[in-house]
């Protein structure tokens, strides 16, 4: 037996997790991601049973220069859980979510899901800003800045985090807060997987539900542009506790939509109010009289049935291409190219959402954490989503035409969570103004660059 089939051995012995290789059963399973297009046949998937197993798959990797990519929920459209011939660190099993009621905070292991965290921490009342479906990975949405219901209110997810344990690539288990490596505290905060493996978040949390005000309005395709324009006032003025989402798709079968709308284009207004219910329900009334709906489901539910109402749209298993912009104001001329994209889809999956962000996203500094665009009061981003390899050429096509025709209007940054996988040329946008400062943490944390399969930062 040779020296690196001995170490091999020894790793699989080492571990309280698995160690999964292309021969055994399981493997296509373990190598499958949330996006069906990525195809990626990794030499070993070693599955971490906790922080001990993620060091000895790091210190392997680095010894024997194995390509790394590091996987918790594995929903990222670009696929960086996965790669082609080396390591996937795989913390999927590690979902513990651990609530201190008293304190306000949640100590959230890497592989959890959005629904594991607000599982968790319903039980007591409390939540913290996080996606919009609820099978999301906790840690690529949080390293990326992670918005959603809860942002207007609360903020990006990044600003929420108060503390993380992360392993670098030399294999030292580090706790990073503001005041022990304030650096990479700083740079876990928006600058994606680039400066270690981070095996636990910890959250601030904040007083929600269990029950909030929210629902869905849906208006025909033909009044879109009136729609948007009122649209476009009414968020302008809303409190934060209210937070309406614009999507343009074709109506999927819902029950409270007649019949012969289903199949149709339609624009759906999705709200949440992130306050006592009986407050927001005049506040959510405007919302009801922008046009003449063909549909509406308005009502108070728990906020952990909200955060799923979208899981339905988003499964995994379908093929996914994304192309995103940040906006600071909506012009009606960008209307225009909504709406003409959305009336040409290739596919009944295919959509665009426009999510109104702001407030609280907005107070800190460019500079506050790694993700920089807190001048984003809008990011649209085209969900290309299909089911077969014939439809791949029409849809990407789609998507790319969207993104041409929307630019002129965007801030030029991008949310780099949307980032598809041919988008290296978009990474220096995606981290914007703070590019520079995270390359020299880069530097500092990962000078060899063993944590690369992601949008990467180079060492300075």
């Amino acid at each position: 037996m040779n020296a690196v089939a001995t170490k091999l051995g020894e790793l699989k012995m080492d571990l309280a997790g698995e160690l999964i290789l292309p021969p055994d059963p399981g493997y296509d399973e373990a190598r499958a991601v949330w996006n069906a297009m990525i195809d990626k046949r990794p030499a070993m998937i070693v599955r971490c049973a906790g922080t001990a197993d993620v060091v000895r798959a790091v210190n392997y990797a680095r010894d024997y220069h194995m390509l790394v990519s590091v996987r918790g929920g594995g929903h990222n459209v670009a696929g960086s859980a996965v790669n082609d011939g080396g390591m996937v660190i795989d913390m999927s099993r590690m979902k513990a979510v651990r609530v201190d009621a008293h304190a306000r905070h949640a100590v959230v292991e890497a592989g959890a899901l959005l629904c594991d965290v607000d599982r968790a921490t319903q039980e007591h009342g409390l939540a913290t800003p996080l996606g919009v479906n609820s099978t999301t990975g906790v840690a690529g949405l949080t390293l990326g800045g992670g918005f959603g219901w809860l942002s207007r209110k609360y903020g990006m997810t990044v600003d929420n985090l108060v503390a993380a344990e992360v392993v670098t690539a030399q294999g030292e288990i580090v706790h990073v807060s503001r005041d022990q490596h304030p650096d990479m505290f700083w740079a876990l905060r928006g600058g994606s997987g680039n400066f270690g493996v981070v095996t636990r978040f910890e959250f601030q949390l904040h007083d929600v539900g269990p029950n909030v005000l929210s629902g869905l309005i849906v208006y025909p395709m033909s009044e879109a542009k009136s729609v948007l324009r009122k649209y476009r006032a009414l968020v302008e003025l809303a409190p934060e506790e209210l937070t309406a989402w614009a999507i343009l798709r074709n109506a999927p079968p819902l029950p409270f939509l007649p019949e012969a709308v289903h199949g149709q284009g339609v624009l759906v207004l999705a709200f949440m109010y992130a306050g006592d219910p009986s407050r927001g329900e005049a506040l959510v009334e405007p919302l009801r009289t922008l046009g003449f709906p063909v549909g509406e489901h308005i009502g108070v539910q728990p906020y952990t049935a909200w955060q799923q109402a979208f899981d339905p749209l988003l499964a995994a298993g379908a093929r996914n291409y994304w192309k995103s912009h940040n906006f600071v104001q909506l012009d009606d001329d960008l209307f225009d190219v909504l709406i003409d994209s959305a009336t040409t889809l290739p596919s009944p999956h295919c959509e665009i959402f426009l999510a109104s962000i702001g407030g609280a996203t907005s107070r800190p500094g460019a500079d506050a954490t790694a993700y920089a665009h807190r001048d984003a009061k809008f990011v649209i981003n085209v969900h290309g989503r299909w089911e077969t390899p014939a439809e791949d050429e029409v849809c990407i096509a789609w998507a790319r035409a969207f993104y041409r025709a929307a630019a002129p209007w965007s801030t030029g940054g991008v949310y780099v969570n949307f980032q598809s996988e041919d988008e290296k040329e978009r990474v220096r946008a995606a981290y914007g103004s703070n590019y520079n400062r995270l390359a020299q943490v880069k530097r500092a944390y990962d000078p060899g660059n063993l944590f690369r399969v992601n949008q990467n930062i180079l060492p300075e």
